[in-house]
């Protein structure tokens, strides 16, 4: 995995949605949790504060941090009480 974006998703012409943010941030593990965080807030940068995709990538972001710290320790207790 690198942190080299898919040229579609950031092509002038596409609107983020959160099956974007969700697609990107659903299969994290703990080892690329900080590489899929930071496409995130590169993805959604451009986007307003309230629209519905950043804010789902703003929650994704919380989750991706605990998990690169949590998720390497084997407790979940954090994790399991941002994802709910």
């Amino acid at each position: 995995m690198s942190e080299i974006e898919q040229p579609a998703l950031r092509s002038k012409g596409h609107s983020v949605t959160v099956d974007d943010v969700r697609e990107l941030a659903g299969a994290a593990t703990p080892h690329f949790s900080l590489h899929i965080r930071n496409r995130l807030r590169r993805l959604v940068e451009p986007l307003s504060a309230d629209d519905p995709a950043r804010r789902l990538a703003e929650l994704e972001i919380t989750r991706l941090e605990l998990l690169a710290v949590e998720g390497e320790r084997g407790n979940g207790s954090d994790l399991e009480r941002v994802t709910g």
